[in-house]
């Protein structure tokens, strides 16, 4: 079952290249079951299990939200875009649209807001994949773990948070149960929000960019390993300024200027190093000296960590820190 997660993922990442390429002919049943391998019933079947939609859906919705994007970050003529999509008019468009957004695209671009963009489809989640690919070959990493300081602008980080939670896993799981705050729709909406911080440039190649986990100093949450009550949290970093919308299952917080450290290990084999790496990066954080260099964690609350895990960049801690 493990590798049809990374065939999906494989399938995905076919499907945004046709449409950007507008490749039609490539963009068939037949031609991403030959890219896998398999059957056309068996590739069909096995995508909808993982996805939770049909590939025929997914191909749909998949272009809308390509659409979607040049209607919020464009000044295109609708129907020109509506073309490009392979609506044949105005109205289809429209229909087609408001259908999955709830929202016509004439409305959205006079007033942008939040959206459930609902081809967010992650098979190949570095957190998932650890739970199912338990004979992974793992190797030493040939890189070390970099420790150094910043000091990071004052910014909002617009999220939902759980103060019951015990990682990744647990904290999804917990949010499952409640309406409106699963993982697909939270990464839909949160997708669908311009200006995040740390997007890598709005990238239909990467549907989760600009999102992150963190940790916020919280009178009111669990006592975590180093002795801190956190509130676990999942959402964007924001400019200071923004003043958008802030969708209902969500909130925001202003966090204010500060100096961290930053824990960093370059990019690195997911298949082969993530075990390795995450290890180096614990014990990294677990021996460091912070009274050596004059500081301490900073226990402040709204304090927050941020965690990063991107193999294709890096994997990081960016923890904040005041003077002693």
């Amino acid at each position: 079952m493990s590798e049809w997660y990374q065939y999906v993922q494989r399938i995905i990442e076919q499907i945004d290249e046709c449409i950007r390429k507008g490749n039609n002919e490539t963009l068939t049943l037949r031609a991403l079951a030959d890219a896998v391998g398999y059957s056309e019933y068996h590739t069909s079947r096995m995508f909808r299990e993982i996805s939770g939609m049909t590939l025929k859906d997914y191909i749909r919705y998949r272009k809308l939200a390509f659409a979607f994007k040049e209607i919020r970050d464009t000044q295109d003529n609708i129907l020109d875009i509506a073309v490009k999509y392979d609506y044949s008019s105005h109205e289809a468009f429209s229909r087609a649209f408001k259908e999955a957004y709830g929202i016509n695209p004439s409305e959205y671009r006079a007033k942008p807001v939040p959206v459930v963009l609902r081809t967010v489809i992650k098979p190949f989640d570095c957190y998932i994949l650890r739970g199912v690919t338990e004979n992974m070959k793992h190797q030493e990493s040939s890189g070390e773990v970099k420790t150094y300081y910043v000091k990071i602008p004052a910014h909002k980080f617009l999220h939902i948070r759980n103060y019951a939670s015990i990682g990744y896993f647990d904290f999804w799981e917990k949010q499952s149960h409640i309406p409106g705050q699963d993982c697909a729709t939270v990464c839909g909406i949160l997708n669908s929000i311009k200006g995040k911080l740390d997007d890598i440039g709005g990238s239909e190649e990467n549907a989760g960019s600009g999102q992150l986990m963190a940790w916020i100093n919280a009178p009111e949450g669990r006592i975590c390993s180093w002795g801190i009550p956190l509130a676990e949290a999942y959402g964007v970093r924001l400019p200071a300024d923004y003043d958008g919308e802030v969708p209902a299952p969500m909130q925001i917080m202003d966090v204010a200027a500060g100096e961290y450290i930053v824990f960093e290990h370059g990019p690195f084999d997911f298949a082969a190093e993530s075990q390795s790496v995450e290890a180096k990066i614990e014990a990294a954080m677990q021996d460091f000296d912070y009274a050596a260099d004059g500081y301490r964690l900073d226990t402040t609350p709204e304090r927050v960590f941020y965690f990063y895990h991107d193999c294709a960049r890096f994997f990081k801690y960016v923890r904040p820190v005041c003077r002693i």
